[in-house]
């Protein structure tokens, strides 16, 4: 039996998981900044920072007592060093260093988007999921999209800590899409859950957005500014004022607000939709997976569901939890590098750009 504590403090969520062999959850902990940083439409690194210190140790306490275990019964810690906030970072590296020494314990950097790739493995503890014709073993080597806040990557998984990243956004992420679009029409904030929400009562057919695609055909790259512009210059260009045009869009436009956001949405999904299969064909993969906090919505699940099955494709994805920042994800993937030997100096520092080549 392996016991390894993760912490995960890149962004806005402090984190904290122990996780028993690689697959089974024993504790999952963390502590939400979002209340805090909805005031200003999206976090600020600052604030995200003191709060990070201020919860770090009540977090790992709390994941500990629920795993009910102390740090003499840890076997290794995993800790996230890149990429994200440079501040936020360093608060869980240097937490997750101390305990490393003061312990005895081995210790190993962990990058994010690595993270959410082996959420899938801790969904399907025994490797096995929702396959086209039932369950598959989600094994090597499989094709994943990871989509968030901050990152948009079209990664090919050859083995563990073998990537080719094929594809990337070129501007803004589809949850920064999300999130900026919630600001302009004034819909609160995170505005990922609230467009998905709302787009279920609208006709995603209603208003035709423009998608954008590179015009080489082996270019995988995403672009989501143009999608966003064309929402401004949309709304704007009907005359509407944002302060009042929640209540006036119908009778300027002819369309609903979930009209407006269901359209948007759909511009958004297709464009992702497109480059996967794409990137499937060329790869010959039969198994896709979705990870980061955007797979977790609906109509993304939905429609890649769809589609990958009629071309007889495997999806895999975790569960709502496990998508958005967390810790057990961390844990999970410290594991399998421990197992191989992959351990990281105390001299391990923060990356806020860290690419995903780099493991």
């Amino acid at each position: 039996m392996t016991l390894i504590l993760g912490i995960e403090t890149s962004c806005d969520e402090t984190a904290a998981a122990v996780v028993k062999d690689g697959k089974k959850i024993l504790s999952n902990v963390v502590a939400s900044q979002v209340a805090i940083h909805r005031k200003f439409w999206g976090v600020v690194p600052e604030i995200a920072s003191r709060k990070h210190l201020e919860l770090i140790n009540p977090v790992i306490s709390e994941a500990l007592s629920r795993a009910k275990i102390g740090f003499s019964d840890l076997d290794g810690i995993a800790v996230t060093y890149g990429p994200g906030l440079v501040g936020a970072l360093l608060v869980g590296l240097s937490t997750a260093k101390a305990i490393a020494y003061s312990n005895n314990l081995p210790f190993v950097g962990i990058n994010h988007l690595e993270g959410h790739i082996y959420a899938n493995y801790l969904e399907h503890p025994s490797l096995r999921g929702r396959g086209p014709s039932g369950p598959e073993a989600l094994k090597f080597p499989f094709l994943v999209l990871i989509v968030s806040g901050g990152h948009s990557d079209l990664v090919y998984v050859k083995n563990h800590g073998g990537y080719e990243v094929l594809g990337r956004t070129r501007d803004d992420a589809p949850g920064e899409a999300f999130d900026k679009i919630a600001k302009f029409l004034k819909l609160g904030y995170p505005g990922g859950p609230i467009i998905d929400k709302l787009s279920k009562n609208g006709d995603p057919k209603a208003i035709p957005f423009p998608r954008s695609y590179f015009k080489t055909k082996e270019t995988l790259d995403f672009s989501f500014s143009g999608i966003k512009t064309a929402v401004v210059n949309y709304v704007t260009g009907h005359g509407s004022r944002i302060t009042s045009y929640r209540e006036k869009l119908s009778s300027i436009t002819r369309h609903s607000l979930p009209d407006l956001v269901a359209s948007f949405q759909e511009a958004v999904v297709d464009m992702l939709i497109k480059n996967t299969l794409r990137a499937a064909k060329i790869k010959g993969v039969k198994r896709i997976v979705l990870a980061g906090g955007v797979a977790s919505n609906s109509r993304l699940r939905k429609r890649l569901g769809e589609e990958a099955k009629a071309k007889g494709l495997g999806l895999y994805y975790p569960r709502e939890e496990l998508c958005t920042d967390n810790a057990a994800m961390i844990a999970c993937c410290g594991y399998y590098k421990l197992k191989e030997g992959i351990e990281s100096d105390l001299s391990l520092n923060a990356v806020a750009n860290l690419s995903l080549s780099v493991t």
